[in-house]
């Protein structure tokens, strides 16, 4: 492949995937763009933010989840809930459900290692 069409080739695919190259490869990206900055300086994010704002293109930034912390539980609550678990999953079991049945497995067994966690500190 000629230098011309690799370049071709390379520009098509660095519009969406600038965040992917290395920093030789935005450094020479934004040589070819005129600018007042020096891009030896920049650092990936800069440079990334740099070409794009230089192209037009519009960052489109996931949507993110709001966090929610860990709710904390006492360790009576913890039995409790691994309780009410343990009752969900047989019915899940007895009614066929064998994903929701793993579900329920997964969860009473980060529970048991929580209140395990409990029981030490």
């Amino acid at each position: 492949m000629s230098e011309e069409t690799h370049k071709k080739v390379h520009k098509e695919h660095d519009e969406k995937h600038l965040e992917k190259f290395t920093i030789k490869d935005l450094r020479d990206i934004a040589a070819e763009i005129p600018h007042e900055r020096a891009i030896h300086d920049m650092k990936k994010e800069e440079l990334v933010a740099f070409i794009k704002e230089a192209r037009g293109i519009k960052d489109e930034t996931p949507v993110k989840k709001k966090h929610i912390g860990k709710i904390k539980m006492t360790k009576p609550e913890l039995k409790a809930r691994i309780r009410e678990l343990k009752i969900l999953r047989l019915q899940a079991l007895e009614s066929k459900q064998n994903d929701q049945a793993v579900r329920f497995r997964r969860q009473i067994s980060q529970l048991k290692k929580q209140s395990r966690r409990l029981a030490v500190a």
